[in-house]
């Protein structure tokens, strides 16, 4: 099958070749550009020194798991395709885990080649985002489920059986090689799939920074199964949904603002704190991340802008209008004012709302600027109308499809 199709104003290629887009969760570059200068990754070094290239780019605002997974898929901005935090309240006030397909505006790239005959698979580590990426008929797995469920639209009933080995628990160091085990193990069994995509999850990140002997293993296991890929003949992509750092001092101890408890302290009414890291895997990080949205009175946010801007690690602070385009956010989905903050820095709502007492080790988390840089690596030489800003290291992570599959820009919304 050959041609093109329009997604979200765009146009993408039909892929001839099997191509797969890994996003690693939490995928720092410094992790990759670490372990390539220390020879851990050697496949990939390969694969550059072949003519791939590794670039980077930056992630979605806030730099969280959801909104970043859902733009990579679709091409587009959360503005366009609705969702702008794994968390949100939504416009009748209801406060929402963004987790189904009913929050979404857009259809993906995925969906799209699928309803045009094109053989697509979703794999996910964890569950939350399989009906999401899934959504518009595209056959979608999780290794949350995998124990308990099979891929009926290509004729499996039992994938660990399939994989060969039981799927781990979300919260084990391996959960995110075996979606790629399985990602593969579902291709061997239909090799006439064309285009995969395999969404990690980032519990050795939220643990272990760049060169921590986890995080070394981790991308050392990462980079042998890259190797399969290659092997079988696919064209790869790679990117990351964030970053990762460090949100505590030397001694370990969080660095947090608990937003809700210092405005109250300064005696500045609010109607809600918005957490939009807030997910079901609390022990990544307590649902601590470096952005929050604030729910208050008109009259009251002058007050508050001061109060928070003079506490040390607040970096931005912006007004409902402001942020949706700064951020590329649907504004009807944010709060009255955004905070983000600094890279060592976490905020929260009230001490008392959040547990730290289940983490993996000291609290590292996301969401905030800091955490936007994202790797955008690719394993031949891109062709198509971004090249340019690619090698300006410009592009966004949600451009990385369109890398891959040759575009062209077509006429609508981005």
């Amino acid at each position: 099958m050959t041609g093109t199709v329009i997604v979200n104003g765009r146009r993408y290629r039909i892929p001839a070749e099997p191509t797969v887009v890994f996003t690693v969760d939490g995928g720092d570059p410094d992790y990759f550009t670490g372990a390539l200068e220390r020879g851990l990754m050697p496949r990939l070094r390969r694969m550059l020194d072949e003519g791939g290239e590794f670039r980077r780019g930056a992630s979605e605002m806030p730099s969280l798991t959801n909104p970043n997974n859902l733009s990579i898929v679709t091409g587009v901005s959360p503005a366009i395709h609705g969702i702008p935090g794994n968390y949100c309240r939504l416009e009748n006030g209801e406060l929402q885990l963004l987790n189904s397909p009913e929050f979404l505006r857009a259809p993906s790239i995925h969906a799209v080649l699928q309803q045009a005959g094109v053989l697509t698979l979703m794999v996910t580590t964890k569950d939350k985002l399989r009906l999401l990426l899934g959504n518009g008929g595209v056959p979608s797995v999780s290794v949350e489920r995998a124990a308990s469920t099979g891929l009926p639209e290509y004729g499996i009933d039992d994938l660990q059986a399939l994989v060969g080995a039981p799927a781990p628990g979300i919260y084990d160091p391996e959960a995110s090689h075996y979606a790629m085990r399985l990602a593969l193990a579902v291709y061997r069994a239909r090799p006439d799939l064309r285009l995969l995509y395999v969404s990690l999850t980032d519990r050795v990140q939220h643990a272990a920074a760049p060169g921590d002997p986890l995080a070394d293993r981790f991308f050392a296991a990462f980079d042998t199964l890259l190797g399969e890929y290659l092997d079988e003949g696919f064209t790869v992509g790679i990117t990351a949904d964030h970053g990762m750092n460090a949100k505590h001092d030397h001694e370990g101890n969080p660095r947090v603002h608990y937003l809700g408890d210092v405005l109250a302290a300064a005696g500045v009414p609010f109607d809600e704190i918005v957490l939009p890291i807030t997910d079901p895997y609390t022990r990544h990080h307590g649902a601590l991340g470096s952005f929050a949205w604030i729910y208050l009175p008109a009259q009251a946010r002058p007050l508050a802008h001061e109060v928070l801007a003079a506490l040390p690690g607040i970096e931005e602070i912006w007004g409902r209008e402001d942020s949706a385009t700064l951020y590329e956010n649907p504004v009807d989905r944010i709060g009255d004012l955004a905070v983000t903050a600094s890279a060592d820095t976490a905020l929260g709502s009230h001490a008392h709302a959040h547990d730290l007492t289940g983490l993996h080790g000291h609290l590292r988390s996301h969401g905030g600027r800091h955490e936007q840089p994202v790797p955008i690596i690719v394993s031949r030489p891109p062709t198509g109308d971004h090249v340019e800003r690619y090698r300006a290291d410009t592009l966004r992570s949600r451009d990385l499809h369109a890398l891959l599959l040759d575009d062209t820009a077509v006429t609508g919304p981005r």
